[in-house]
Protein backbone atom coordinates (compact mmCIF):
# COMPACT_ATOMS: atom_id res chain seq x y z
CA UNK A 1 0.00 0.00 0.00
CA UNK A 2 1.71 3.11 -0.93
CA UNK A 3 2.50 5.52 1.95
CA UNK A 4 1.22 9.03 2.42
CA UNK A 5 3.33 12.03 3.30
CA UNK A 6 2.00 15.37 4.00
CA UNK A 7 4.61 18.58 3.72
CA UNK A 8 3.59 21.69 4.66
CA UNK A 9 4.79 24.97 2.89
CA UNK A 10 5.61 22.79 -0.20
CA UNK A 11 3.90 25.48 -3.18
CA UNK A 12 7.60 26.65 -3.85
CA UNK A 13 11.33 26.51 -2.81
CA UNK A 14 12.59 24.04 -0.23
CA UNK A 15 8.96 22.44 0.05
CA UNK A 16 8.33 22.28 -3.40
CA UNK A 17 12.01 20.69 -3.43
CA UNK A 18 10.89 18.13 -1.04
CA UNK A 19 7.62 17.42 -1.96
CA UNK A 20 8.68 16.33 -5.81
CA UNK A 21 11.77 14.32 -4.30
CA UNK A 22 9.45 12.44 -2.33
CA UNK A 23 7.65 11.74 -4.91
CA UNK A 24 10.13 10.07 -7.16
CA UNK A 25 11.04 8.29 -3.55
CA UNK A 26 7.27 6.77 -4.34
CA UNK A 27 5.38 8.39 -1.42
CA UNK A 28 1.84 9.89 -2.43
CA UNK A 29 2.15 13.52 -1.14
CA UNK A 30 -0.12 15.96 0.45
CA UNK A 31 0.61 19.27 -1.06
CA UNK A 32 -0.05 22.37 1.58
CA UNK A 33 0.10 26.46 1.03
CA UNK A 34 -1.47 28.82 3.08
CA UNK A 35 -3.01 31.14 0.39
CA UNK A 36 -0.90 31.29 -2.94
CA UNK A 37 -2.91 28.31 -4.84
CA UNK A 38 -1.31 29.00 -8.38
CA UNK A 39 1.93 27.96 -7.22
CA UNK A 40 0.59 24.94 -5.09
CA UNK A 41 -1.31 23.70 -8.11
CA UNK A 42 1.70 23.92 -10.06
CA UNK A 43 3.71 21.43 -7.31
CA UNK A 44 0.53 19.31 -7.47
CA UNK A 45 1.01 18.86 -11.34
CA UNK A 46 4.44 17.81 -11.43
CA UNK A 47 3.89 15.65 -8.98
CA UNK A 48 1.01 13.90 -10.88
CA UNK A 49 3.63 14.10 -13.80
CA UNK A 50 5.67 11.67 -11.85
CA UNK A 51 2.95 9.51 -11.41
CA UNK A 52 1.91 10.03 -7.69
CA UNK A 53 -1.37 10.62 -6.15
CA UNK A 54 -1.69 14.25 -4.75
CA UNK A 55 -4.41 16.49 -2.93
CA UNK A 56 -4.03 20.41 -1.42
CA UNK A 57 -4.73 21.59 1.84
CA UNK A 58 -4.49 25.15 2.19
CA UNK A 59 -4.25 26.67 5.92
CA UNK A 60 -2.75 28.78 7.89
CA UNK A 61 -0.23 26.83 10.37
CA UNK A 62 -0.34 30.05 13.02
CA UNK A 63 -4.13 29.52 13.11
CA UNK A 64 -4.54 26.69 15.37
CA UNK A 65 -8.09 25.91 14.99
CA UNK A 66 -8.06 25.86 11.02
CA UNK A 67 -5.08 23.76 11.41
CA UNK A 68 -6.80 21.35 13.37
CA UNK A 69 -10.38 21.14 11.91
CA UNK A 70 -8.67 20.95 8.13
CA UNK A 71 -5.98 18.01 9.15
CA UNK A 72 -8.78 16.31 11.42
CA UNK A 73 -10.96 16.18 8.50
CA UNK A 74 -8.37 14.99 5.90
CA UNK A 75 -7.56 11.87 8.04
CA UNK A 76 -10.61 10.75 8.68
CA UNK A 77 -11.36 10.94 4.98
CA UNK A 78 -8.30 9.69 3.54
CA UNK A 79 -6.49 7.83 6.96
CA UNK A 80 -3.45 8.55 8.86
CA UNK A 81 0.01 9.72 7.39
CA UNK A 82 3.20 7.86 7.22
CA UNK A 83 5.33 10.70 7.59
CA UNK A 84 5.21 14.67 8.16
CA UNK A 85 7.44 16.93 6.98
CA UNK A 86 6.69 20.46 9.22
CA UNK A 87 8.49 22.85 6.24
CA UNK A 88 6.05 26.36 6.36
CA UNK A 89 8.22 28.79 8.03
CA UNK A 90 8.36 32.83 8.08
CA UNK A 91 11.55 35.42 8.81
CA UNK A 92 10.75 39.12 9.56
CA UNK A 93 14.29 40.22 10.56
CA UNK A 94 15.38 43.14 12.31
CA UNK A 95 17.49 43.87 14.80
CA UNK A 96 16.24 43.65 18.20
CA UNK A 97 16.16 46.76 20.11
CA UNK A 98 13.53 47.56 16.37
CA UNK A 99 11.66 44.11 15.94
CA UNK A 100 8.26 44.73 17.15
CA UNK A 101 5.56 43.18 18.61
CA UNK A 102 4.21 41.55 15.73
CA UNK A 103 7.47 41.15 14.14
CA UNK A 104 8.20 38.63 17.26
CA UNK A 105 4.78 36.97 17.72
CA UNK A 106 4.02 36.33 13.75
CA UNK A 107 7.27 34.33 13.62
CA UNK A 108 6.83 32.71 16.66
CA UNK A 109 3.26 31.82 15.87
CA UNK A 110 4.08 30.41 12.91
CA UNK A 111 7.27 28.98 13.24
CA UNK A 112 7.05 27.29 16.84
CA UNK A 113 3.57 27.19 17.40
CA UNK A 114 3.30 25.66 13.96
CA UNK A 115 4.87 22.59 15.32
CA UNK A 116 1.98 22.25 17.63
CA UNK A 117 -0.84 23.25 15.48
CA UNK A 118 0.46 20.78 13.02
CA UNK A 119 1.65 17.64 14.86
CA UNK A 120 -0.86 17.60 17.74
CA UNK A 121 -4.17 16.66 15.63
CA UNK A 122 -2.53 13.98 13.82
CA UNK A 123 -0.06 11.89 16.40
CA UNK A 124 -2.55 9.72 17.50
CA UNK A 125 -3.72 8.85 14.13
CA UNK A 126 -0.18 8.31 13.42
CA UNK A 127 0.41 5.65 16.43
CA UNK A 128 -2.57 4.42 15.83
CA UNK A 129 -1.44 2.73 12.61
CA UNK A 130 0.74 0.68 14.81
CA UNK A 131 3.61 0.69 11.90
CA UNK A 132 6.51 2.79 11.82
CA UNK A 133 6.13 6.45 10.85
CA UNK A 134 8.41 9.40 10.47
CA UNK A 135 8.17 13.27 10.98
CA UNK A 136 11.26 15.52 9.47
CA UNK A 137 11.39 19.32 10.81
CA UNK A 138 13.43 21.95 9.62
CA UNK A 139 15.02 24.01 11.58
CA UNK A 140 18.04 26.44 10.24
CA UNK A 141 21.55 27.28 11.30
CA UNK A 142 20.00 30.41 12.73
CA UNK A 143 18.93 27.90 15.26
CA UNK A 144 21.86 26.23 15.99
CA UNK A 145 23.82 29.20 16.35
CA UNK A 146 22.15 32.56 16.62
CA UNK A 147 21.96 35.52 13.34
CA UNK A 148 22.41 38.73 13.69
CA UNK A 149 18.77 40.32 13.26
CA UNK A 150 17.17 36.92 13.33
CA UNK A 151 16.51 36.63 17.12
CA UNK A 152 12.72 35.91 16.65
CA UNK A 153 13.55 33.54 13.62
CA UNK A 154 16.84 32.22 15.55
CA UNK A 155 14.24 31.80 18.61
CA UNK A 156 11.26 29.98 16.82
CA UNK A 157 14.19 27.26 15.10
CA UNK A 158 16.21 26.77 18.37
CA UNK A 159 12.70 25.40 19.93
CA UNK A 160 11.63 23.53 16.72
CA UNK A 161 15.04 21.71 17.78
CA UNK A 162 14.53 21.06 21.31
CA UNK A 163 10.69 19.94 20.26
CA UNK A 164 11.70 17.97 18.05
CA UNK A 165 14.21 15.97 20.36
CA UNK A 166 11.68 15.32 22.78
CA UNK A 167 8.74 14.41 20.85
CA UNK A 168 11.39 11.72 19.52
CA UNK A 169 12.13 10.31 22.89
CA UNK A 170 8.07 10.12 23.21
CA UNK A 171 7.65 7.89 20.05
CA UNK A 172 10.58 5.70 19.55
CA UNK A 173 8.97 2.78 21.31
CA UNK A 174 6.17 3.07 18.62
CA UNK A 175 8.75 3.04 15.83
CA UNK A 176 7.76 6.30 14.47
CA UNK A 177 11.06 8.86 14.24
CA UNK A 178 11.38 12.61 14.76
CA UNK A 179 14.50 14.33 13.32
CA UNK A 180 15.54 17.95 12.25
CA UNK A 181 16.99 19.21 9.18
CA UNK A 182 18.90 22.32 9.76
CA UNK A 183 19.72 24.13 6.29
CA UNK A 184 22.00 27.09 5.57
CA UNK A 185 22.35 30.04 3.42
CA UNK A 186 19.94 28.13 0.63
CA UNK A 187 19.00 29.42 -2.71
CA UNK A 188 15.47 30.33 -2.28
CA UNK A 189 13.50 33.74 -2.65
CA UNK A 190 13.88 33.91 1.32
CA UNK A 191 17.57 34.81 0.34
CA UNK A 192 17.52 36.65 -2.25
CA UNK A 193 18.35 39.86 -0.88
CA UNK A 194 21.41 38.34 0.93
CA UNK A 195 24.31 40.08 0.51
CA UNK A 196 26.54 37.35 -1.26
CA UNK A 197 29.63 38.17 -0.84
CA UNK A 198 28.91 38.71 3.61
CA UNK A 199 27.31 34.90 3.42
CA UNK A 200 30.40 33.70 1.91
CA UNK A 201 32.39 34.42 4.45
CA UNK A 202 30.30 32.40 7.41
CA UNK A 203 30.54 29.20 4.44
CA UNK A 204 33.46 27.33 4.15
CA UNK A 205 32.27 25.85 1.06
CA UNK A 206 32.21 28.81 -0.44
CA UNK A 207 28.13 28.87 -2.02
CA UNK A 208 24.99 28.96 -1.10
CA UNK A 209 23.22 25.32 -0.84
CA UNK A 210 20.49 24.09 -3.35
CA UNK A 211 16.74 23.33 -2.61
CA UNK A 212 17.29 19.76 -4.17
CA UNK A 213 20.46 18.91 -1.73
CA UNK A 214 17.96 20.10 1.72
CA UNK A 215 15.54 17.64 -0.27
CA UNK A 216 17.99 14.56 -0.14
CA UNK A 217 18.98 14.78 3.98
CA UNK A 218 14.84 15.08 4.10
CA UNK A 219 14.84 11.84 1.75
CA UNK A 220 17.08 10.09 3.54
CA UNK A 221 14.96 10.65 7.09
CA UNK A 222 11.85 9.29 5.61
CA UNK A 223 13.24 6.30 3.79
CA UNK A 224 13.03 2.72 5.61
CA UNK A 225 16.79 2.96 5.51
CA UNK A 226 16.74 5.75 8.31
CA UNK A 227 14.16 3.33 10.68
CA UNK A 228 17.11 3.62 13.53
CA UNK A 229 17.73 7.42 13.33
CA UNK A 230 16.01 9.42 15.60
CA UNK A 231 15.96 12.38 17.88
CA UNK A 232 18.81 14.13 15.16
CA UNK A 233 19.93 17.18 13.70
CA UNK A 234 21.35 17.06 9.81
CA UNK A 235 22.97 20.38 9.02
CA UNK A 236 23.09 21.29 5.59
CA UNK A 237 25.19 24.26 5.63
CA UNK A 238 28.37 23.94 3.92
CA UNK A 239 30.16 23.73 6.98
CA UNK A 240 28.85 27.38 8.31
CA UNK A 241 28.41 25.69 11.59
Amino acid sequence: MTQTVLVTGSSRGIGKAIALRLANQGFDIVVHCRGNTTLAEQTLEEIKAIGRSTRLLCFDIANREQTRDILEHDVEEHGAYYGVVCNAAIARDNAFPAITEDEWDSVIHTNLDGFYNVLHPIIMPMIRRRKPGRIVTLSSVSGEMGNRGQVNYSASKAGIIGATKALAVELAKRKITVNCVAPGVIETDMTEDLHFDEAMKMIPMQRMGKVEEVAAAVSFLMSEDAGYVTRQVISVNGGMY
